[in-house]
């Protein structure tokens, strides 16, 4: 026991040390500039390594704990605490590194998040390959899955696949959740379990609670206010060594679908799940139907959303490239066996993208999946929740009630047609931020939309604007009926909190 406290105490000094040196993001990004920052982004370290030649704690720490090259034992003060937490080996008169160490930038731009250790990373042209147990440091996916955590306070947390213990550290950051919530992290590889411990002691975040298994096995029985997953989804053929990290061994997209159907058990009322997936695209079988069936199993209101889609080709070529398998002898051979496997499937495409998931018990829950390739306004985990509420206010939505709309922030009206013509040819709604939708809409709901302000209910509005235009009041009331429905799902109209 003296030795894992030892441990902790020289990870939490290192971590005094790499903020002491302002290692952080912003901090590295001002000493590379754009230029060197962008060749490491693609794994070319020339740039940076011309750019950090000058001796100082930053330049130093970014060359040995990012950039992975040894640097001399002398050029660092705290070098003994980084040997100490394990981080470094000093031989020779070198310091060289052992794990590697990134700093993590708060999903709401407002500082420094903590930081995350992962195994060395393997470079194309190294030579070198990923062990199967490997442990993965910060990437897209991650961020992704960060910028997508909604902000709401919560009292306890799962992050299922934990890994380096990235999401868990987002989750922690007070810039997005001041009130702190108890965290448990599993993970199926106790080597990410260990390394997301020293991830949380060097960031001085303490108390999570780590346990190992599968899927929710280790907390079978228990609940919680949200659970976030950035899961093993690869799909990939069965044969040779598995990547622990990205590939489950379930077939298929199986694991994301079980995660999805199984986490209403273990959520809270109003309890949130959000996770990133795979899907397959099958002939035959649109995928909206497949991915929403297992939103309908699990029996949580749900917004699914496809934001990539590559061929079997190009998502073999991508996960050949990440595992550092292109240029291999094995690599035609594994190349050959992806796409055979997916063909034996009937796979013409897999898909990439955001679930979000709300336990709230109610009979009929509302489902959206929907794909959305452009860039949405970031974080989403600001809004999401108001997402969600628009999707279960869209489904009790009626103009026969006394509610209460409101014209959603942010929302823009362009009108298109020919110039110096009395009327418009078109009329849109446009979301200025959020999630950027446009919408065409008669003259009804543009007019609705330019009244809306919460205070007055919808039915005399309606009225009012029907004897306006000299609209017959049923004819508006059943046209109102038939589209703000989705406008609502849509994020354009708010319903009033308690208003229905």
């Amino acid at each position: 026991m003296g030795r894992v406290s030892e441990r902790e105490q020289a990870l939490k000094r290192a971590g005094d040390l790499l903020t002491g040196a302002d290692y952080t993001v912003a901090g590295v990004r001002a000493l590379l500039g754009p230029v060197a920052g962008g060749a490491l982004a693609r794994d070319e370290i020339v740039p940076a390594l011309r750019a950090t030649g000058g001796g100082s704690p930053l330049e130093t720490l970014t060359r040995l704990l990012w950039i992975q090259e040894p640097v001399p034992a002398g050029a660092l003060a705290g070098a003994a605490d980084l040997v100490a937490a394990g981080l470094a080996a000093e031989s020779g008169g070198e310091l060289r590194p052992l794990l590697r160490v990134e700093p993590l930038e708060s999903v709401t731009g407002a500082g420094h998040a903590g930081y995350a250790v992962s195994d060395l990373k393997v470079r194309p042209g190294s030579g070198e390959r990923v062990r199967p147990d490997h442990v993965v440091g910060v990437g897209g996916a991650s961020g992704s899955l960060a910028r997508l955590v909604v902000h709401s306070p919560v009292d306890n947390v799962l992050d299922l696949g934990t890994g380096c213990g990235v999401q868990a550290l987002h989750v922690a950051d007070p810039a997005v959740r001041p009130r702190p919530a108890a965290l448990t992290a599993t993970d199926v590889n106790p080597r990410a379990l260990r390394l997301a411990g020293m991830s949380f002691a060097l960031s001085g975040l303490d108390g999570v609670e780590l346990l190992e298994g599968s899927l929710l096995e280790p907390v079978r029985g228990r609940r919680f206010d949200l659970i976030v997953s950035n899961p093993p989804f690869v799909v990939a053929p069965g044969d040779g060594e598995r990547y622990v990290y990205r590939e489950s061994g379930m077939a298929g997209d199986e694991f994301c679908r079980r995660l999805v159907v199984g986490a209403q058990e273990m959520l809270t009322e109003q309890g949130y799940c959000q996770l990133l997936a795979n899907w397959l695209h099958v002939d035959g079988v649109p995928w909206e139907e497949r991915v929403g069936a297992w939103a309908s199993e699990s029996g949580c209101e749900a917004w699914i959303v496809q934001r990539d889609v590559q061929d079997p080709a190009e998502y073999a070529e991508l996960w050949l490239r990440d595992s550092v398998e292109t240029g291999t002898p094995e690599y035609r051979r594994r190349y050959a066996r992806w796409l055979a496997d997916f063909e034996r499937q009937g796979v013409t495409g897999v898909g990439f993208g955001w679930i979000t998931l709300r336990r709230t018990g109610v009979a009929d829950p509302a489902v959206r999946v929907e794909e959305l390739r452009h860039p949405v306004e970031q974080p989403v985990g600001a809004y999401v929740d108001r997402v969600v509420d628009g999707l279960a206010a869209a489904q009790e939505f009626s103009t026969s009630c006394a509610q209460l709309l409101r014209t959603a922030a942010g929302v823009v009206q362009e009108q298109i047609g020919a110039p110096g013509a009395e009327d418009p040819e078109r009329i849109l709604l446009r979301q200025t931020g959020r999630l950027g939708r446009a919408a065409g809409v008669h003259s009804v709901e543009a007019a609705l939309a330019g009244v809306c302000d919460g205070t007055i209910p919808l039915e005399p509005l309606v009225g009012a604007i029907a004897q306006l235009m000299g609209l017959d009041a049923a004819e508006v009331r059943a046209h109102a009926a038939a589209v703000l429905p989705e406008l609502v799902a849509d994020g354009f109209f708010e319903v009033v909190p308690d208003a229905l």
